[in-house]
């Protein structure tokens, strides 16, 4: 039996709609610093392990909580984000400026259109998770702590309740599951294992409510 926490990253400069940057790069804003000290007190005082994205606002919101507990984190691949968009087709603009090409890009729903030599197709991105997911997370010791991203999350969820992700129509599904999914920044998921190997997935809703209460600027589970 295993209890493994997922934990998205605090509100980052992306998410308030700042000017793109390198999709490694995007950094925690003030807002995202309080929610990843905060976080180290409210999630589990104990850890077997802690594994992170290796992207910046990831890794800066594991920071508190593997400082408190004396460990540090080690960075995995499969975690990152999507990475929808080559940042160079999207140099110089502003979340909205973005918001028609993103929006564009999940209309079309082609698993396999890569829109710029540094970005992924969807079923990249799909491929990236599952491998985590047969591979890795059956592995996991018990009291993991997963330090991430929104969408890789709630694709993970996505596939653990059997959808599929190969076709124009399930892209566009999962893209309506992804949007309505409650991810605030610093959201917790624990996910946990059965005695018929199955995963269980429970929303932490205090660590939820926490993180929107200190995010006073955001709009609830955005």
């Amino acid at each position: 039996m295993q209890t493994i926490t997922f934990v998205r990253h605090g509100q980052s400069m992306a998410n308030i709609g700042g000017v793109t940057t390198e999709h490694h790069a995007v950094a925690l804003t003030d807002v995202g610093r309080a929610q990843a000290q905060a976080l180290a007190d409210l999630l589990p005082q104990q850890a077997s392990q802690v594994l992170a994205s290796p992207f910046e606002r990831a890794q800066d919101t594991a920071k508190p909580y593997c400082s408190k507990l004396g460990m540090t984190a080690q960075m995995m691949h499969l975690l990152h984000e999507f990475e929808t968009i080559d940042p160079d087709l999207m140099q110089g603009l502003t979340g909205e400026q973005r918001a028609p090409l993103i929006d564009a890009y999940w209309d079309e729903g082609d698993v396999l259109k890569r829109m710029g030599p540094r970005a992924e197709s969807f079923a990249e991105f799909a491929a990236r998770v599952d491998t985590f997911r047969t591979q890795h997370l059956p592995q996991l010791g018990d009291g993991t702590l997963i330090f991430g991203h929104g969408m890789w999350i709630a694709l993970l969820c996505w596939r653990l309740l059997g959808f599929s992700v190969n076709d124009q129509f399930s892209m566009k599904a999962f893209r309506r599951f992804q949007i309505g999914f409650p991810m605030p920044n610093g959201a917790a998921y624990h996910l946990r294992s059965s005695a018929t190997g199955q995963w269980q997935i429970h929303a932490d809703e205090p660590i939820m409510r926490r993180m929107m209460a200190l995010a006073v600027t955001a709009a609830p589970f955005d």
